[in-house]
């Protein structure tokens, strides 16, 4: 068997759950780990732990002197562009977290080098792989004709109450590509995208502090139904998402990020509660697809994914120019 040889960029709760499944997929072998000065003393705890040969805290010396074929990059959103570029000028392949860029625009770029150079570039975003997920897909023909999508993520962030008192942690901070949409948001959009494709239209309304939205409601117009994503880091509410058709609707408890099970109502009163997963890590089903993608070099399937986190960072600029969020990284370009 081929072998991925792995290296990680960063060392955060991303990158620690990663290590709760990693083992399991044997075609990894993760060869380096970089962070931080700061995280010098995590990092050796990481390697010593997970037996990982070599740690950096320099992401280029990383990628010039560690044997690794693959990069995982698990850094803050506003660095994933110019993190991803660098590696795919070093002919490796990347596997990024969520969200993929700041903006379209440097993902059109890297999407570009990427196809160019032949080499696997896809995004991290676990819903897309789960089981339940596809099982959502196949039952959606059962709902009849499609006429509302509501997904809500609130999710009260500790952190907010340090925003209000005025410390600017990065998922508040619009210099560094956060706030509500990118964090939360996102992963309904991923959600709808993937069920539905690209929207006839996109607007956001959202609630802005400090340059940075806290929340918001984001509307898709597919034409013949219309689309609800709610992203909230400033209040909470039970998260949960509807796809309400004429024949019936499914509804899935808990974050898309996660889809542990959904129930699906027919008009005529009769239920199912559907669960198709495995009970593996969430992340586990994203990181066995990106193995087979990079082992077996399935452009077709890598291409597949790349279109859809197209159709994703659009909505998203989309968006943002709705509500008249900007951050550093759409000046800089």
């Amino acid at each position: 068997m081929n072998k991925i040889k792995l290296g990680i960029v960063g060392a955060g709760m991303i990158v620690h759950d990663l290590f709760n499944f990693i083992h399991e997929i044997d075609t990894y072998d993760i060869q380096a780990i970089c962070a931080t000065k700061n995280s010098v003393e995590k990092l050796k705890e990481l390697s010593v732990q997970y037996h990982i040969p070599y740690t950096f805290v320099n992401y280029e010396e990383m990628l010039e002197k560690a044997d690794v074929d693959t990069i995982y990059i698990a850094v803050p959103n506003h660095l994933h562009y110019a993190y991803i570029k660098l590696a795919l000028e070093k002919n490796k392949n990347v596997i990024c977290e969520k969200p993929f860029t700041s903006n379209v625009k440097e993902l059109q770029e890297l999407v570009s080098m990427a196809r160019e150079k032949d080499l696997i570039l896809v995004e991290a975003i676990t819903n897309q792989y789960l089981e339940n997920y596809q099982s959502i897909r196949e039952d959606l023909p059962k709902l009849g004709k499609i006429k509302i999508v509501e997904c809500n993520y609130s999710q009260y962030s500790s952190r907010y109450n340090a925003f209000k008192e005025g410390e600017i942690l990065p998922a508040f901070d619009y210099r560094k590509s956060g706030g509500a949409l990118m964090d939360l948001n996102i992963y309904n959009i991923h959600f709808v995208v993937g069920l539905f494709g690209a929207p006839k239209d996109v607007h956001y309304y959202a609630n802005i502090e400090q340059g940075i939205d806290t929340s918001g409601i984001l509307i898709l117009d597919y034409g013949t139904f219309k689309c609800v994503c709610i992203g909230a880091k400033d209040c909470k509410a039970p998260i949960s998402s509807n796809i309400q058709g004429d024949a019936g609707c499914i509804h899935v408890p808990l974050p898309v990020s996660i889809c542990k099970e959904y129930t699906y109502y027919q008009n005529d009163g009769h239920e199912e509660t559907i669960d198709k997963s495995s009970g593996k890590h969430r992340m586990f089903y994203e990181f066995e697809a990106f193995a087979n993608m990079i082992v077996n070099h399935d452009r077709e399937k890598c291409d597949h994914m790349l279109d859809h986190s197209l159709i994703v960072m659009d909505i998203v600029s989309k968006a943002k120019a709705t509500a008249n969020i900007v951050f550093s990284a759409d000046q800089e370009g």
